[in-house]
């Protein structure tokens, strides 16, 4: 599509992009922020592409007085660090060997040999910061006004270079695709979904994750069972967990609640806290994750208001979101727990005491029964609980004499 002009975003007038500009020349904004912008959506990350060497790159921006980091400097990219906010700045290349987990690349000077290079279509698109004429060498916008996710060349190629490329081509069809995702690239991701054994375990978490947090990931997911593109990396994700996923998207449509990307992630586990705690440490997510999973899965009766004041409002909602309680009679603690500030025990050990407890290990016995039954009651005020400790002092100094 010729003559295409990128629309002008707030974005394109982040403070330091016409001094970084004006220091490097040659280069164009590339990859998401030019999709994103074509898509009238907001834009996060700014990234540039330049034919200029990284070494150039960093002198030039340090003669215009902008610091950079090198980020990945190896692979041609620096971080100029801008008033408006963070650019990467990456050398146009070429790659001379991949292994499907880290490429060898060359720098080059070629627009259209970085593009061949780029995963998908709609990712290789460059556009000129002052005109905002677009370049697009694979039909990347056509791609993108069809709702279409195609690989650059052959798709068994592309994940041949990067096997993370299956997971981010479901992601990706996810976000943008409408209809079914590409035949052509559906197929290769299922002859090669073994590839992604060879990924690190924390590249496959962030991947998942990512594809998790968009607003309906579901019939993707049903895709991916379906092609058992999730068999090599996480086989506990079956036919089940894509119906667990679907139910609570619906669950949090109906509450108003945001996509929790972790929260789905405990959807689609086996609702076995054993194998979930499994499955969440062979991903090597971290501690609190897991006690967020091994929390949200624990059959112990503890109720959700008990759960927020513990451990917050993630965990309550994971609770009520996630159980089988018809949504109806849920929506309402749901709203309740959203609005209400977490609640604080208004009253300490050193007020039985005053009460007549002796310090030590009554005092830690009486405060717990006094909050439990404040909790119980829905956290009344300090009237309430006045009254409440009064009731369980008086028991147990009964107790001991």
């Amino acid at each position: 599509m010729g003559g295409l002009t990128l629309p002008d975003a707030p974005w394109r007038h982040r403070e330091g992009l016409d001094r970084l500009f004006g220091a490097l020349g040659d280069a164009r904004f590339v990859g998401g922020a030019v999709r994103d912008t074509l898509l009238g959506v907001d834009v996060q990350d700014v990234d540039v592409a330049t034919a200029l060497r990284p070494e150039t790159v960093v002198a030039r921006l340090a003669e215009a007085g902008i610091k950079t980091v090198p980020t990945g400097i190896a692979h041609g990219t620096v971080t100029a660090l801008l008033p408006g906010g963070p650019v990467e700045v990456t050398t146009l290349r070429q790659d001379v060997s991949t292994d499907g987990r880290r490429a060898t690349v060359a720098f080059s000077d070629d627009w259209r040999e970085d593009a061949a290079r780029r995963d998908f279509t709609v990712n290789a698109l460059y556009a000129d910061p002052a005109t905002g004429d677009i370049l697009d060498y694979f039909d990347g916008v056509e791609d993108l006004a069809q709702g279409r996710v195609r690989f650059i060349g052959d798709a068994a190629q592309r994940i041949a270079e990067d096997h993370l490329r299956i997971l981010r081509f479901f992601r990706f069809h996810a976000r943008f695709g409408k209809g079914a995702p590409d035949a052509d690239g559906l197929a290769a991701c299922a002859t090669r979904a073994n590839d992604m054994m060879a990924l690190s375990r924390e590249r496959i978490a962030d991947e998942l994750l990512k594809l998790l947090g968009l607003p309906d990931p579901a019939p993707t997911l049903a895709t991916m069972q379906t092609h058992a593109i999730f068999k090599p990396i996480v086989p506990e994700i079956g036919e089940a967990a894509v119906k667990r996923l679907a139910t609570l998207i619906a669950r949090e449509s109906a509450a108003g609640a945001k996509p929790d990307a972790l929260r789905r992630f405990i959807a689609i586990l086996p609702p076995d806290r054993k194998i979930a705690d499994g499955v969440a440490a062979r991903l090597k997510l971290s501690k609190a994750i897991r006690k967020r999973v091994d929390t949200a899965l624990a059959d112990d009766g503890t109720s959700a208001e008990e759960m927020f004041y513990r451990w917050g409002m993630d965990a309550a909602l994971d609770r009520l979101l996630l159980s089988n309680t018809p949504i109806e009679d849920a929506l309402p603690r749901i709203h309740a727990i959203q609005n209400m500030p977490r609640p604080i025990l208004p009253i300490g050990g050193g007020a039985l005491v005053t009460r007549g407890l002796q310090a030590g290990p009554i005092v830690a016995r009486a405060l717990k029964q006094v909050e439990q039954q404040w909790i119980d009651e829905g956290f009344p005020g300090e009237e309430r609980v006045s009254a409440i400790a009064d009731q369980a002092v008086a028991q147990l100094l009964r107790e001991t004499i």
